[in-house]
């Protein structure tokens, strides 16, 4: 187990990729799905109000992080055209689903349910977004999949008590955005376009 004091260099690799992403996107070279972009904000917040709840302590940045720079992601894309905006019923599903989790998590006060309810409601956001990397990998920029994914696993090395509230989102962001690198690295390969 590693100190907490390694949260900070988890923090600032972070906030590297989530900064090369929103520059990406500024300039228009990455074309943000707005739903899965404003999903990734408001269930990571969610889940980061829950993890406050429980009691987790620092590891707890992170997962204000992973929503925060989603965020400003997502502002971002409101004034760049090319980014991409599409409301499905995957959408309002995910959507639902994170308000089901607030609801649950205000009527049981049970902060791990929101959580839960959270990485579910971010997986379901993330699915187009994974997508669009799969069929257009040119429209997305990898490195913030990347950084994030070595953050949250240098998180869990810092993690002393094993307990859902403590590992749940940083394992589940780990793996998704691990997911998203591979994939989008992978298709890179393959049309030989390949950014950050």
């Amino acid at each position: 187990m590693l100190d907490e004091k390694w949260i900070i260099l988890g923090l600032i690799i972070n906030l590297a990729g989530g900064a090369d992403y929103l520059w990406e996107t500024v300039k228009g070279r990455t074309k943000p799905n707005k739903v899965s972009w404003f999903i990734w904000s408001l269930a990571p917040l969610v889940a980061f109000a829950a993890e406050i709840q429980q009691g987790v302590g620092s590891a707890a940045a992170l997962t204000f992080l992973i929503g925060f720079q989603p965020l400003l992601v997502f502002i971002a894309s409101l004034f760049q055209k090319q980014a991409y905006w599409k409301l499905t019923k995957g959408d309002l599903l995910c959507g639902g689903a994170a308000v089901l989790g607030i609801i649950l998590w205000k009527i049981t006060g049970v902060g791990n349910l929101a959580i839960v309810f959270s990485i579910l409601a971010d997986l379901m956001g993330a699915i187009p977004t994974i997508i669009k990397s799969w069929k257009a990998p040119q429209s997305e920029s990898s490195l913030m999949y990347l950084t994030d994914a070595v953050s949250a696993g240098i998180t869990l090395l810092t993690i002393r008590y094993w307990k859902f509230e403590n590992y749940g989102f940083p394992l589940y962001i780990m793996l998704i955005c691990g997911l998203n690198y591979i994939i989008l690295r992978r298709q890179a390969g393959r049309t030989g376009v390949f950014r950050g």
